[in-house]
């Protein structure tokens, strides 16, 4: 019999209108029955006496009318909401005022009332609950089918604020998500109960337990100020019994201030990584650069193009945005049409090595500051084509820096990185050199006194989510089924998330008073083999089972672990605890001038030994590692 039902439900389609009008109309004749028997009394004489199946037909034929007019029987049963009790209720009244003119011209012709008005009274309330209520009995066996037959996931939602019950409506309307309970720090919530639903002490020893006491099969975090150090730990303890992390985005990006089930995501890796942001003093940003003429070098990378997005909030006068790969620039033109803004924006397909070219745009323009973030910067592809390095990094750095000077800039800042320290390859040692040459010129216009332009650079870490970056790699590798490619099972490296790393850059510019390299404390170092093992967890699936994991042993030039400081350096501190200013030893302008004239003839002698090798004189801390140009050591 059971069988037979669920058959019946599972080939149930909707119902044609006119089966909805039939049902409705028979529960309104029903409703009229149930009048007349409470209005008196059940006595069949009485009921006699007062012709009521004349009145009940009449109520009824009203009742049909009602339904057409205000097309009541236009919703899907199994999907009745308020708006549909609301229709009812409306179809109802409209009932009761043609039975009552039905009355009124009865009695204007001495024939008496059609239907009494105390039997319309009682129709109309029990036609209007049977009506409702039906619809919600339908609605409420075809949800027990879906959720008899649908698995339902089991869930715990982290967070038992207002989001945290938001999100716990918007799951429970699918069948596919069951609601087990709120997890929460907090002690004055737990072992207290919202909606039904209890809230459950979050600490850590007890949440594994009750992981798997409940079979959970997914956890959801909520917005709220929680540690990265706490998250991971919640997320650990979910990897450890396979289960799946999803998190809720921040109210303001909520779609017309609502939140949909399609909006709660899988939680990313780059949630995890990092640390505590730094706080930066935006508001000296912003009286730094008001009313300024910016340019951004490399403007269409990742941190050139965060670079655009944070500048253009300090409102400067223009901002000026230069790159050579003419499709990123093109997408970042469309994105600034989005942004409203006073700066007037000009968008300009060049290589900075290109000197008539740069000199066009600076002699247009004339910008106050310069962000340097155009660079080449893949350790391998440099390696194997060192010219390019040389050219882009070196050079190009020479070529803006000198245009800055001539143009009478302010500020210049360029953005460098941790391979420059104790550099192991060509990219590495090609941002050494470009740091080298700006702070030399610094020093050498300090000595010639007056105004000048103060030259600052930054250090950092690998950013979040940045083109050519290990974790894009590693999700397509997911994507495609594995295996994943680690180079070492010991390697490390320091991460960062796009938007700090530009927040450092803007704040260097701000109280760099020039000759500075700037580092700033990176956290942790990160395990990219643990790196890799977490990201195919979160993935719903299990590392060396689903997802082989492989090593394929150092690429050209590249490190087991990355430095911020090389052994002679120290750092001093800064106004902010965070963010410090390395120590580092100078170089005299004319030595080093003379050095990177010499790279500008070797570049096109296609003699790549002799121009690694000329790095390595000028950086003698320079030394290769698994490459071709360890021959060059071996020989000092």
């Amino acid at each position: 019999m059971i069988r037979l039902f669920v058959r019946f439900i599972r080939n149930l389609r909707i119902l044609p209108w006119w089966v909805i009008v039939f049902i409705d109309v028979s529960v309104i004749a029903f409703s009229a029955l149930i009048g007349y028997l409470l209005r008196f009394n059940f006595s069949v004489p009485e009921l006699l006496q007062y012709r009521f199946q004349s009145g009940i037909l009449a109520y009824t034929f009203c009742g049909l009318i009602s339904i057409l007019i205000t097309n009541s029987h236009r919703g899907i049963i199994r999907y009745t909401g308020i708006q549909d009790g609301v229709r009812i209720f409306y179809m109802s009244i409209v009932n009761v005022a043609l039975i009552c003119s039905a009355n009124l011209i009865s009695g204007l012709s001495n024939k008496g009332n059609i239907v009494p008005y105390s039997v319309i009274s009682i129709s109309f309330l029990s036609s209007f609950l049977l009506l409702f209520n039906y619809r919600l009995l339908v609605k409420y066996i075809f949800s027990y089918y879906r959720n008899f037959m649908i698995k339902q996931s089991r869930v715990v939602i982290f967070g038992a604020g207002q989001t945290g019950i938001i999100t716990r409506h918007v799951l429970e309307s699918t069948p596919r998500m069951k609601v087990i309970g709120f997890l929460e720090d907090a002690p004055d919530k737990t072992g207290k109960v919202i909606d039904g639903i209890p809230i459950f002490d979050a600490n850590t020893s007890e949440l594994q337990q009750l992981l798997e006491d409940f079979s959970i099969d997914e956890l959801i975090f909520t917005p709220r100020d929680i540690s990265l150090e706490r998250k991971n730990e919640v997320v650990d303890a979910c990897m450890r019994n396979q289960i799946k992390v999803r998190t809720v985005p921040p109210v303001e990006k909520w779609v017309k201030g609502e939140l949909s089930i399609n909006q709660i995501k899988e939680i990313n890796i780059e949630e995890l990584l990092g640390r505590e942001s730094i706080k930066i003093n935006n508001r000296n940003i912003e009286t730094d650069l008001r009313g300024k003429k910016v340019l951004i070098t490399g403007a269409a990378g990742s941190i050139g193009s965060e670079l655009f997005r944070q500048v253009v909030l300090a409102m400067p006068s223009a901002i000026i945005l230069v790159d050579q790969a003419e499709s990123a620039l093109y997408e970042l033109e469309r994105e600034a049409r989005s942004i409203e803004t006073s700066a007037r924006l000009f968008f300009y397909i060049a290589d900075v090595n290109n000197k008539d070219r740069m000199r066009v745009i600076f002699e247009e323009h004339r910008p106050s500051i310069v962000y340097h973030a155009a660079a080449y910067k893949h350790v391998p592809m440099m390696e194997n084509n060192p010219s390019e390095a040389i050219t882009c990094n070196i050079l190009g750095t020479k070529t803006l820096a000198d245009l800055t000077v001539e143009f009478g800039v302010s500020k210049f800042v360029m953005v460098s990185t941790d391979k420059a320290v104790n550099p192991t390859n060509v990219m590495g040692c090609s941002k050494r050199i470009a740091e080298i040459y700006v702070q030399s010129l610094n020093d050498h216009l300090e000595k010639t006194g007056g105004t000048h332009t103060a030259f600052v650079t930054t250090r950092f870490g690998n950013v979040l989510g940045s083109n050519g970056s290990v974790i894009p790699l590693f999700k397509k590798q997911i994507q495609e089924g594995g295996p994943i490619t680690v180079t070492h099972p010991d390697i490390t490296r320091y991460f960062m998330t796009i938007p700090e790393a530009c927040q450092l850059v803007l704040e260097a510019g701000t109280m760099g008073e020039g000759g500075e390299i700037f580092i700033f404390d990176m956290g942790k170092s990160v395990k990219i083999l643990d790196l890799a093992e977490k990201m195919i967890w979160l993935s719903g699936l299990e590392p060396r089972k689903d997802i082989d994991i492989v090593f394929t042993g150092l690429r050209e030039g590249e490190k087991l672990f990355e430095e911020l400081l090389n052994n002679n350096e120290n750092t001093t501190r800064t106004h902010h605890q965070k963010i410090m200013i390395a120590k580092v030893q100078h170089y005299g302008y004319e030595e080093i001038n003379r050095y990177v004239e010499l790279f500008e003839d070797l570049v096109y002698d296609k003699n790549e030994l002799k121009s690694v090798a000329l790095m390595k004189e000028l950086v003698p801390e320079y030394k290769s590692n698994y490459s071709r140009y360890e021959v060059l050591d071996k020989q000092h």
